[in-house]
């Protein structure tokens, strides 16, 4: 399938073009945007840069209903309201929109001892030596935990492999290596 666009939907920009689903959306052009590298990889992310994403005060406007959706998100995420109280949506719009925020704030943010945002995948540091229980030994201080995974049931540990044995650290007792 050919992307829809040239040229990014959100910034304008016209390298490494691809496509990007809209959260909560439906499923093929109608539910994408087409998107430069540099907004894929900070809608993927999380980490907006403002400065860039000042383009959105253009792509608000757009009649394309996922671009209009998706500058929403975007400038929700970066705290905008003043611009999104502008904003002009049609029902399904405005409903599609809701279903994306309801979406996000539903979503369990991992955080270390510090209040860092964790992630799969992340190495981390244990802060305190930890007795493992069931296993016969401590996990000591300073001890890295590479390739660490999110569970679904708990926002306040991390599971990861200390010695071999996989566990579950609470996040108070880490820190992001």
């Amino acid at each position: 399938m050919a992307i829809r666009s040239e040229v990014c939907e959100l910034c304008g920009s016209s390298e490494e073009v691809s496509e990007l689903e809209v959260p909560q959306g439906v499923a093929g052009e109608d539910g994408s945007v087409c998107v430069c590298a540099n907004c894929k990889t900070q809608i993927e992310s999380g980490e907006l840069d403002e400065t860039h994403f000042n383009c959105l005060n253009d792509s608000m406007w757009s009649e394309i209903p996922a671009v209009k959706v998706m500058s929403a998100i975007l400038l929700n995420q970066l705290g905008r309201q003043d611009l999104l109280e502008m904003m002009y949506f049609e029902e399904a719009e405005q409903a599609w929109f809701d279903k994306a925020l309801s979406a996000e704030a539903n979503k369990v943010v991992f955080r270390d001892a510090n209040g860092v945002e964790l992630h799969a995948g992340d190495s981390i540091v244990i802060l305190k030596d930890l007795d493992v229980k069931g296993a016969g030994f401590t996990a000591k201080r300073g001890t890295t935990v590479t390739r660490i995974a999110l569970p679904n049931d708990m926002d306040d540990h991390v599971e990861g492999r200390v010695n071999g044995t996989k566990i579950y650290l609470k996040t108070e007792f880490i820190k992001k290596a």
